[in-house]
């Protein structure tokens, strides 16, 4: 009987897998963010209104893509898993299907009931006149990309399931480049494109999203990701019972973090446009610097996945180990370049407008404590693999809304801007903490110091336990 087809994450050394497997998505993820820079960058030159606008809209969007990237682990999860425990490829293949169709619908619903509440949302948010106006030219176009890109990052997952992050980071590359390319066109209207201001990223984001999930579909299909078969809605609902399992909790998770943002730019608004605008620029910056902490979370959800589900949990284990070691190294090293390159950077970023020392402060003082953030990303990716998705979605949710969003408001009201830099800090260290306590309660932490050891594995030799 014919087995899956794809590479096996459960042999080898991880440490090697890892980097395989995490190097390419590292290049797909800079290039999605990349579009949101170039976005910011070209409409900085567009206008005060059209940056303070993307201020507003980056954090609201990013929460609500949440939903498909929590899709896209649900998928990987159910499909990495399905694989480390030798399933045939046509269960497999099935799965992947299941999962594009439920991503379809999914996107769909949330497309119309965003659309519905935008108008009111920002306004309570803050925005009003011209940005407000900005915000609503871009929505539409915006809104109709939404179910396409849930469609290709579940499909993308499906690739990344079997090992095969290059195929994903390339269709997230040609997406981007065809989405830079037209960016500037369609906002500035250069040649026989009208001038769109705002509504032309919009454009130029839906124009791309469309090409690449006609590009994914036909690798998928070519490649055997997705089967369509005799029954191709055999077991539908179960495939849905088991993706919905894990992409709940973990759309939830991803969700989180760019909601509370939303949030704290309400509080932030309470300083004026150019601090909006400043504080949207960061963010922006933050994001690329966090790529390699998502590229490898990215590597580990599938390597955990599979080998949970071959009854591997040392191995799951050794995979979150490295990560933490790459993330506090890394984050080291990235500290010390956002202290120093923090003035070039916000005047890049905000064509240097009032908004660039907001930036730049942003840069020196939270970018030092960037690598703990990203130890939180890898150990959210590492509970997801394992099925612990809700533990990931607790682990958010304390460090938004128990630390972030309080901090951040009676920081503000206290000590102005200097009270949300000091919230966004609290919170990352915080958080890191909490992932060593989660991954460790889960069977899969990076440490055995007494740090994150339950006071009975104090007292007793810590055995593995079975998955």
């Amino acid at each position: 009987m014919p087995r899956h087809s794809g590479t096996d994450l459960n042999e080898g050394p991880v440490t090697g897998q890892l980097a395989r497997v995490s190097a390419p998505m590292s290049v797909g993820i800079f290039s999605v963010l990349a579009i949101g820079l170039a976005d910011a960058y070209f409409l900085a030159r567009a206008g005060d209104a059209e940056l303070a606008a993307v201020g507003f809209v980056y954090p609201v969007i990013v929460a609500v893509s949440a939903v498909s990237v929590g899709l896209s682990a649900g998928a990987n999860t159910v499909l990495s898993q399905a694989r480390g425990a030798h399933r045939r490829s046509g269960t497999v293949g099935r799965l992947a299907l299941h999962a594009a169709l439920l991503g379809l619908a999914v996107g769909l619903c949330i497309a119309l009931l965003f659309g519905l509440v935008a108008p009111a949302l920002f306004t309570a948010l803050g925005a009003s006149g011209q940005v407000h106006d900005n915000i609503m030219a871009y929505l539409p176009y915006w809104l109709a990309s939404f179910p396409i890109l849930v469609v290709t990052m579940v499909l993308n997952a499906a690739f990344r399931a079997a090992g095969n992050t290059i195929t994903a980071a390339g269709t997230m590359v040609a997406a981007a480049l065809l989405n830079i390319a037209l960016t500037p066109v369609l906002i500035f209207g250069y040649g026989p494109a009208p001038e769109m201001g705002m509504a032309g990223a919009g454009l130029g984001t839906l124009i791309a999203r469309g090409a690449a999930v006609v590009l994914v579909i036909i690798l998928a299909l070519r490649a055997g990701m997705v089967r369509i078969g005799a029954h191709p809605l055999r077991d539908i609902a179960g495939s849905v019972r088991k993706i919905v399992g894990t992409a709940l909790p973990a759309a939830r998770s991803r969700a989180i973090n760019p909601a509370g943002m939303a949030v704290v730019t309400a509080a932030v608004a309470t300083l004026g446009d150019a601090a909006v605008a400043g504080f949207g620029a960061a963010a922006r910056v933050q994001a690329i610097a966090l790529v390699p902490f998502f590229a490898l979370a990215s590597g580990l959800g599938p390597i955990v996945g599979q080998a949970w589900g071959a009854q591997d949990a040392p191995r799951a284990r050794t995979a979150m180990r490295g990560s933490a070691l790459f993330c506090l190294g890394y984050g080291c090293v990235l500290g010390l370049c956002l202290i120093l390159f923090a003035e070039p950077l916000s005047r890049i970023m905000t064509a240097g407008s009032d908004a660039a020392r907001y930036t730049a402060d942003y840069l020196r003082f939270v970018g030092w404590t960037l690598g703990a953030y990203g130890l939180v990303v890898a150990a959210n990716a590492a509970m997801t693999g394992r099925s612990r998705a809700i533990w990931a979605m607790g682990l958010s949710m304390a460090r938004i809304g128990l630390i972030y969003i309080p901090c951040a408001w009676s920081g503000v009201w206290l000590f102005g801007w200097p009270g949300i830099l000091a919230a966004a800090v609290l919170a990352n260290l915080t958080a890191m903490w909490g992932a060593l306590v989660a991954t460790r309660a889960n069977g899969i932490g990076p440490s055995d110091t007494a740090l994150v050891r339950t006071p009975a594995e104090r007292l007793a030799p810590h055995r593995d336990a079975a998955p």
